[in-house]
């Protein structure tokens, strides 16, 4: 039998910079314009889902216009968050398998063909849940921060397979989703799909890993507002580190009452890895000053970040992700993605 599929896109992104609805329909609209040069057709969904928080009839028409299909639309009461979204956004889907995209995110055209692919009925190695490949701009910063916030590692559960992934770029049997979906940990800004990559794991879910599906993650559209961002990662470092403490260290190894500790760690060998990682994330290649560049580019990152563990641990403080939310905007386009495209 053929299966369906459904896609939902959340606008919790959009809320940031004191935007109003009006803004938000209109950088929505942008990427819907967008993403109907898919080479796999919007029209081919069962549903496309739009989370949101307050579009009127009008913005409703403007969008599904740009989409070229009609739109189902879901409002997010105030103040559940981004994950909160992802969830009610699955709930109004009818399909076998759901994909999730996000409003602050710019696919490949074939973005949508490729993730969804390995969950057609007729593979013998059909998936129960696909990621693709998250990245910033091709530029040096973006090759820095890609290498910190958008690491893939190999699963244990099989080749090809990865432990982890981001809820901007994946897709879920219904099944599956329906049965461990995100849940909700408190002081994670953005970490919370990690807690579900491991759960996944621990369940012995393989999560296939396509990188040719592969979306651009923007920028916020200030200086002040990316360093706002790199102090939220570094933040969810310390609301993480009790979930990773769990999968991976023997109990009478660890550190009971330190994961501050541990968190500041774990940074340390992100960054290891993050050096390691230049010129293997389909990337531009960089060579020599450049490369050199790159890196010191991750250190300064890193050390911002660990500024975001450091606040954590004298705060002691831990805002509600849908507080951190509304902090950043993505409306501009800094990253020249738009340009790109005409």
């Amino acid at each position: 039998m053929k299966r369906t599929y459904s896609l939902v896109l959340e606008t919790n992104n959009l809320t940031g910079g004191g935007a109003n609805a009006d803004q938000i329909a209109l950088t929505l609209e942008r990427l819907l314009l967008h993403l109907n040069h898919q080479t796999r057709p919007l029209s081919s969904l069962e549903d496309l889902v739009i989370t949101h928080q307050g579009f009127t009839d009008n913005h409703q028409r403007r969008l599904s216009l740009a989409a070229g299909r009609t739109l189902c639309f879901v409002t997010i009461p105030h103040p559940e968050g981004y994950y909160a979204a992802k969830n009610r956004g699955f709930e109004s889907t009818q399909a076998d398998v759901v994909a999730f995209g996000d409003g602050d995110c710019w696919p490949e055209p074939n973005w949508l063909e490729l993730l969804l692919q390995p969950f057609e009925a007729d593979r013998p190695d059909r998936s129960d849940v696909v990621a693709g490949r998250t990245t910033y701009r091709g530029d040096l910063l973006g090759t820095a921060a890609t290498t910190i916030d958008f690491l893939y590692f190999d699963s244990p559960l099989g080749k090809g397979c990865t432990l982890n992934f981001y809820a901007n770029n994946v897709a879920f049997d219904r099944a599956v989703f329906e049965e461990h979906r995100y849940g909700r940990s408190e002081g994670i800004y953005r970490g919370n799909c990690q807690v579900l990559g491991l759960r996944l794991q621990a369940h012995g879910v393989r999560v296939r890993f396509v990188p040719e599906a592969r979306t651009t993650h923007r920028f916020p559209d200030s200086s002040r507002e990316l360093l706002q961002l790199r102090l939220l990662r570094g933040r969810d470092t310390v609301g993480l580190t009790p979930h990773i403490v769990d999968a991976y260290v023997p109990r009478k190894l660890r550190w009971v009452g330190q994961m501050e500790s541990v968190a500041l760690l774990i940074l340390a060998v992100r960054f290891g890895f993050s050096l390691v990682a230049i010129n293997r994330q389909d990337m531009p290649e960089l060579h020599g000053l450049k490369r050199l560049a790159c890196m010191a580019a991750i250190t300064g990152i890193s050390l911002v970040d660990v500024g975001g563990v450091l606040h954590r641990i004298f705060s002691r403080n831990a805002q509600s992700s849908s507080a951190d939310a509304t902090a950043l905007s993505y409306h501009g386009d800094t990253d020249g993605l738009s340009k790109q495209a005409a």
